[in-house]
């Protein structure tokens, strides 16, 4: 049986790029990738594969993608039980959470070395907390994310690290999707 995987795409419908969702799928089924769907229009595509490497995978999507969009498109790979298991994990406490403005979860490409913890630490405001876990950072707002300074692009310069951003809603319906709720 092929692994259902789920791929987390950086600039899909921001920043002026504007893809449908039908492209998309046409890009990763031009890939020889089966089964694809998407899941609202920000960049979450499932799918099967046949036995490809991840990061071989991740490398191949990124290259189509850059050819027929135009423009980089960061490409985060998680499997069907790594996603079910990522959003039950429990980040903050309940009583934070319940709380909460927003809680989101960003997709890297490998854990945060000691340098970019650090950075990552000092990104904590009265407003913003986040809490590693492996692959995933997750970020809580206790009020509105628009009231928020914290963004994306912060991350990035700060931290020098890529990561795209699905509030934690998103990745539990996909987790469900994965064929288990968390």
């Amino acid at each position: 049986m092929k692994p259902r995987l789920f791929a987390f795409l950086r600039a899909i419908n921001v920043g002026g790029h504007t893809v449908t969702m039908s492209t998309l799928r046409g890009i990763f089924e031009g890939l020889g990738l089966e089964d694809v769907e998407t899941f609202i229009a920000s960049g979450n595509v499932f799918f099967t594969s046949p036995g490809t490497s991840i990061p071989a995978l991740e490398r191949k999507i990124e290259a189509r993608l850059e050819k027929s969009l135009g423009y980089e498109v960061a490409t985060f790979i998680r499997t069907a039980s790594e996603l079910v298991a990522l959003a039950a994990y429990s980040p903050f406490p309940a009583a934070q959470m319940r709380g909460a403005g927003a809680c989101c979860v960003g997709f890297l490409s490998q854990p945060l070395d000691a340098a970019a913890k650090k950075a990552l630490h000092g990104l904590k405001t009265e407003i913003d907390d986040f809490h590693l876990n492996g692959r995933e950072v997750y970020w809580l707002c206790k009020v509105k994310q628009s009231e928020s300074k914290f963004s994306n692009t912060i991350f990035e310069k700060t931290v020098r690290a890529c990561v795209t951003f699905r509030g934690a809603n998103t990745v539990a319906k996909l987790a469900a999707k994965a064929g288990a709720s968390p």
